[in-house]
């Protein structure tokens, strides 16, 4: 099968050993495992941390994101059956959707949302995962609540903080602000549903004043969380929560003491890294994701279409993904 890799860590993305096309076996599923033939891939900012970071004695297929067919089944799987089309985000410590064929748990999978083609669709599943479980699971927003609490989304364009605005917006009571540095950015976070949108370049406390807002219940950080941390603690009200999903530098966890602050991690993929009793929750909110976009709540959150999936269009994506420039998800499809 057709698949793209790294050999070798660190190399700077304009290097064209960065990422290869290469020829590699056809994977053979285990029991719980569906054989997925990939029609379309998202790109996220964990597949740019894996290649500068990771080291790897051998081909390191990328991706998390992916929509395809089911090809072929293992002999424990009840969810699926060949033929049946999916989205999914897979696990971090298997190899990944940039190839024509992968393995993947059945637990972590959702049926494709009817209504979307495979670009639309593969924009969503990685993004949703982590926008519901940090929402839900992690701050612990009840669906219908949060009536008379402040939701802050900090870099809520890209790919998660734009499914996560519309989570809050649509199936919460939330007042949702989100942060966006340029016009295009801005427009971006407004079309994606949130009340107000504030320029994370400047003090946050400035543009949340020109709201008529003093404190916020709740901070969804997902960039840059190390240079806004100080502005966060002092904006979130007595017994606030914090969440995030970036990679800070170390944080001084005692500030968040004197307000009884709490703090939440989010990442999607423990769930299947660890096989943990719930892991199943991932393939039932897909499955509700699905629904919700079928019912027009949700739109897909594709900003960019980059062309087919090989190497060069890849490295053209990681790049800029790296630039910090992104709105919504990067998308490629077909071989």
């Amino acid at each position: 099968m057709r698949a793209i890799a790294y050999t070798h860590a660190g190399l700077p993305i304009d290097d064209p050993q960065a990422l290869i096309d290469l020829d590699l076996p056809l994977p053979q599923p285990g029991p719980r495992d569906l054989r997925v033939a990939v029609r379309a891939v998202a790109v996220n900012p964990v597949d740019t941390k894996v290649r500068r970071g990771a080291a790897t004695d051998g081909p390191r297929v990328l991706g998390w994101d992916a929509v395809g067919v089911v090809d072929a089944v293992g002999s424990e799987v009840t969810l699926f059956q060949p033929g049946d089309a999916v989205y999914y985000a897979g696990v971090i410590d298997r190899p990944g959707s940039n190839a024509e064929y992968q393995l993947v748990d059945e637990r972590s999978v959702g049926r494709k949302p009817a209504s979307l083609d495979d670009a639309a669709a593969a924009a969503l599943p990685l993004t949703a995962i982590t926008a519901w479980e940090l929402l839900f699971d992690r701050l612990r927003i009840a669906e219908g609540g949060g009536d008379g609490q402040t939701l802050l989304v900090i870099g809520a364009a890209g790919g998660v903080g734009s499914i996560l605005v519309q989570l809050a917006r649509r199936l919460t009571k939330l007042t949702v602000i989100g942060t966006a540095s340029r016009p295009e950015t801005q427009d971006w976070v407004q079309a994606m549903g949130a009340h107000h949108v504030i320029d994370h370049s400047l003090p946050l406390a400035e543009g949340l004043a020109r709201l008529g807002i003093t404190e916020v219940d709740h901070v969804a950080s997902l960039t840059h969380t190390d240079q806004h941390y100080a502005q966060i603690v002092e904006l979130l009200a007595p017994q606030g929560q914090l969440g995030l999903i970036d990679d800070p530098g170390q944080i001084d966890v005692m500030a968040l003491k004197r307000k009884a602050l709490s703090l939440h991690w989010e990442s999607m993929f423990t769930r299947p890294l660890y096989k943990t009793a719930d892991m199943q929750r991932q393939h039932d909110l897909l499955n509700r994701v699905a629904e919700l976009v079928d019912a027009g709540v949700l739109q897909t959150t594709l900003g960019e279409h980059f062309g087919r999936i090989d190497a060069a269009n890849l490295r053209r994506a990681h790049a800029l993904l790296e630039s910090h420039r992104a709105k919504g998800k990067i998308v490629l499809e077909g071989w």
